[in-house]
Formats: C-alpha cells, structure tokens, sequence
C-alpha cells in the first residue's frame, strides 16, 4: 500500500517543499497546527484505498478491514512506542477524550484536574462529565508568558488532593504552543495513584513520543496534524488494565461477539459501524512519506521544525518588539507571540484578505488579550513569518491612525 512518490530527490538542496501539497500557492499558509495538511502522494493512496472499497465493499468491509487495520496500528505503535494491543484507531483526539471520560465514572466530591491551558472542547467534555456525576474541576493555574518548564509542573501538584480522581492535561497546548513537561508530571501524578488522560493532539510528528515510557494512563493524539495523514486519523491509547473500562462512544457488534481470538477492547473498537477507514489505513504511508522527506528521517524534520518555530517567534518578537514568552526548550513547532488588545478576527481576516497570510489570532486568556499563533512545517519559509511581522504592524500602525 505505497504511493507513487515524487521524483526530486527529497535531499535536493532546491527542493520547493510545497509541490508535495495541494495547498493554495496564492496563499503563506502559517497554521499547518489547526487542521494538518495531507500530502499529495498519501492523498493519493486514500483515493485507491476508496475506489478498492466500492468494487467489492463486501469483501473490503468483511474479509480484508480488520487485517489492513492490524497493519496500520502495528506500524503507529512502533512511531508512538506503544504496544500495538493498547491502541485503537478514533477519528480525532477530541473523540478519544471524551471516550475516555464518558467509559469512566466519577461520584459526587471527586476531583478532576486540569489546567487553564486546556483545549476548550475537551474542557467541555469534562464540563459534561463534573455536571452529570457531580465531580468537582479543579483548574491549575499554568502562567502565560512562562520562564521555565518548572512553572509548568507546580501549579499542576499543588492543585492535588486526597480526593483527585484523574488528572486531564494537555501535552502540547492549543492556544499557546507550550510542551509541557509531560513525562515528569505524569510520573508526579502517578505517584500519588493518580490516573492521567492526556491530550497530545498537536504531539505526533512534532516531538518524540515514546508512550512506555511516558508512563500515561490514556494518552490520544491525532495523526491528521503533524503526521500529516487524512482527516478524521487518530488514536487513542489505554493502558492495558483499564481496557475493561473502556468502551467506544457507538456500542455496535463487538460487545457480544463470541470471539475469543481478539481482545473485548480490540473488538469493539475495530468496527464501531459503517465508515470511511481509509484515513486510518493512510497513517503508515504519512509516516513513510514524511520521514523520508530529510535525510535524518523524523528526527531530523521534527529538528528543522522546531527551529524553524523557534527562529519564526524570533523573527516576529524582533518585529513586534515584544520579549520571548516562553524558554525554547518548551516550543514544538508551534510558537505564540502577544500582541496588543484588539479583535481576533478582525485581525486574522485582514491578514487573509489583504495580505495573502493564513493565520490564527488567537483570545488569550480572553479576549480582547490574543496571541498570534505560528506553525512550521517544512513546506513553510522563514521569510513568510517576517512578511507577517510587517502586515501586522502595517494593519496596527493604520488602525492607530
């Protein structure tokens, strides 16, 4: 299941990233973050694995799915460092939280524990959870601008108690690119027998992930964004002890299969109803097209990524004369810089309409506070990022007049 792959070698020093894209060349495209983008050669391979589906779907649903699903886990879970029994194919992360958190259940007076960096639509999810069972959210407040990872990690433990069920945290946040610390607070949290479902959604293809080793008690991340696979491809991780708990949002076939060769968690998540999977089936052959991309392989694209972040903040933080608001060791390929008060999307519009620049603008903490959001992935130039800088002093500069 291998795409044709383009002929430029991918070391070519002129190589045009772009072209392995069907992004809008019209247009500086800053925000690979929010929704990924899929290359050509792996959108190519979704469409055979479409058109294999409607010439025979009895055959592809029936006989060939579950294999061509057990090949694709087993090659994410050696990219993730997981066990490929411990995963389960959901089509986004904010799908894996609230699967983990609507499996869980939760009494009056218990804690569940966040952080005010939480992504809003799984802070909702556990609005959803807290409200029903009469579970107490506790917020710890993590500092924005920050100085250091420390800053990160106290908030979290001293917002513990006797009573803290679980703790949902973000690995990468959404809102202002920060990389937790996460390992070192999951083994803090672990400690004191607390469970951790966190939310790595930006996490794969960005930083390095070794999930053993990480030590979470769920963990979901999705592979449309920095793995560059398909929309709707994500994962969900549960330690094997509390696979029993678990169970897919649609109940379907597997809950009273008399399969005894696969486990409850594997049947049950593998087929939840009728639907595309080839976006799932896709994830092996993003994770073959981009780390082929550099000679280094992951390790090197993540590398150039990150400081391409790094020096794309630096560029506009030099622009905009604001300081670094936070340390390099805790930007991803994501990197956020404050701007002055002032209307989100009025701004982000503007950059669009007038200037060709697809870019978040961002309410932190709320608005009319808000943050320009950068991504980089290695289709981006640096001279992009300075052209932002100046368009956004130009549209300030005009507004002021």
């Amino acid at each position: 299941m291998t795409a044709t792959q383009p002929s430029i070698h991918p070391d070519h020093p002129q190589t045009n990233w772009a072209q392995y894209w069907s992004l809008d060349p019209t247009i500086k495209f800053l925000n690979h973050g929010s929704f990924g983008a899929c290359p050509l050669p792996v959108m190519k391979l979704q469409q055979e694995l479409r058109q294999r589906i409607e010439r025979q779907p009895l055959q592809f649903f029936g006989r060939d799915l579950e294999e061509l699903l057990d090949r694709a886990r087993t090659e994410l879970a050696a990219f993730v460092g997981a066990d490929a029994e411990d995963l389960a194919f959901v089509p986004n992360a904010t799908t894996g939280i609230n699967t983990v958190l609507r499996s869980l259940k939760f009494d009056p007076g218990d804690e569940l524990l966040t952080t005010n960096q939480e992504y809003n639509a799984c802070r909702n999810a556990l609005n959803f959870v807290a409200e029903r069972s009469g579970a107490k959210i506790v917020v710890a407040e993590v500092p924005y601008p920050i100085e250091s990872s420390e800053q990160a990690i106290e908030p979290i433990l001293q917002a513990v108690s006797s009573k803290t069920r679980l703790a949902l945290l973000d690995h990468i946040t959404s809102q202002t690119g920060l990389v937790f610390p996460i390992a070192k607070i999951i083994h803090a949290l672990t400690q004191q027998n607390i469970d951790t479902l966190i939310d790595g959604a930006h996490a794969p293809g960005m930083v390095a992930i070794d999930l053993a080793t990480i030590g979470a008690t769920y963990y979901t991340g999705n592979c449309h964004k920095w793995l560059c696979a398909p929309k709707g491809a994500a994962f969900l991780y549960v330690r094997r002890d509390k696979q029993p708990e678990i169970r897919p949002l649609t109940i379907s076939h597997g809950a009273n299969s008399p399969r005894r060769d696969r486990s409850r968690f594997r049947l049950e998540f593998d087929w939840t109803g009728t639907d595309d999977p080839t976006a799932y089936l896709c994830v092996p052959e993003a994770i073959r097209f981009m780390g082929s991309r550099l000679s280094g392989g992951w390790a090197e694209l993540m590398s150039h990524n990150h400081e391409n972040a790094i020096a794309a903040r630096n560029i506009l933080c030099e622009i905009l004369k604001v300081a670094p608001p936070c340390p390099d060791e805790m930007i991803g390929s994501l990197a956020t810089v404050p701007l002055s008060d002032g209307s989100c999307v009025e701004l982000q519009d503007a950059l669009l309409e007038k200037f060709g620049i697809e870019v978040p603008i961002v309410p932190y903490p709320a608005a009319p506070k808000r943050l320009v959001r950068l991504s980089a992935q290695i289709y981006n130039t640096l001279d992009q990022y300075e052209k932002l800088g100046r368009a956004i002093v130009e549209l300030s500069t005009k507004r002021l007049n």
